[in-house]
């Protein structure tokens, strides 16, 4: 059993029945790393019809050749920023990549224009809207993100609930993964400043966008527009979710509990290495 569930397969009882009432047949799902998720909606693309396309210039090893065995499946090794301006609108978006304010926010920016050139309504949804990335930005590949827009950050520091700088060797980190941003908080930090601004922006009279926050898992954020057909209909099934307080807390606890199997993973570290 996992220690830590993360992946955004998790919400897959919320995201298949928003993509049946949305009607959707083909998805563009941008990160999709060991391809949890993406099995997920490549079953739903091919029963619906359509077709699930990936981006993720990087995935696990084994993901190309399961994208290229699967009929329904595109997989373009790109990324991201590079590629969405040049798609076809596909009915919903699924946004799981790099988790940092300049690319969610260019992402949406550009995925809004594809849809708009479409004439599609916009159906976007987003993991990692909560604790850590939120307020914090972090890199996969910092060197894409330009100096301007990237924050101080380290590879070898962590972070924790209750603190908005990050700890040098402790806490939640990504184990030369990624890097995190030293700091939380302020403008531009975080995936969820990002959406917020995107929906400043993007969110008229003309056309009206609303967004739900699932506390869960990291956080799953989900924006539609008010305006579309189905837009009732998912509302209803998604408002019993949004920033519901025992979820949140239950995630609370869920991070305090595995935030205190590191630091017992680093103390025991640490007195082999001294031992």
């Amino acid at each position: 059993m996992t220690l830590l569930i993360h992946s955004m397969a998790e919400f897959a009882s919320i995201i298949q029945p928003t993509l049946e009432a949305a009607k959707v047949e083909s998805v563009t799902e941008i990160g999709s790393e060991f391809g949890g998720m993406s099995r997920i909606l490549a079953d739903h693309c091919a029963n619906a019809g359509g077709t699930l396309t990936c981006i993720d210039p990087s995935p696990a090893s084994d993901f190309a050749d399961w994208a290229a065995a699967h009929e329904a499946v595109r997989h373009i090794a790109r990324p991201s920023l590079d590629v969405i301006a040049e798609m076809d609108a596909p009915d919903a978006w699924v946004i799981d990549g790099d988790h940092n304010y300049f690319t969610v926010l260019h992402e949406l920016r550009a995925i809004d224009a594809v849809m708009a050139s479409g004439g599609q309504p916009m159906l976007a949804f987003l993991h990692d809207v909560s604790w850590p990335c939120a307020r914090r930005d972090t890199y996969y590949a910092p060197d894409r993100i330009p100096a301007e827009w990237r924050h101080p950050h380290s590879y070898d520091h962590g972070v924790t609930l209750d603190s908005d700088a990050a700890v040098p060797d402790r806490g939640f980190r990504g184990a030369g993964q990624f890097s995190v941003a030293l700091k939380a908080g302020g403008p531009r930090n975080g995936v969820l400043t990002a959406v917020e601004d995107y929906l400043a922006a993007a969110d008229s009279d003309e056309r009206p966008l609303c967004y739900v926050h699932v506390p869960a898992v990291f956080g799953l954020g989900i924006i539609f527009d008010a305006g579309a057909d189905w837009a009732q209909e998912i509302a209803n099934l998604l408002m019993p979710y949004h920033q519901n307080d025992l979820i949140a807390r239950l995630e609370e606890n869920r991070l305090r509990n595995y935030l205190k199997v590191i630091d017992e993973q680093d103390n025991q570290a640490q007195k082999r290495q001294f031992a």
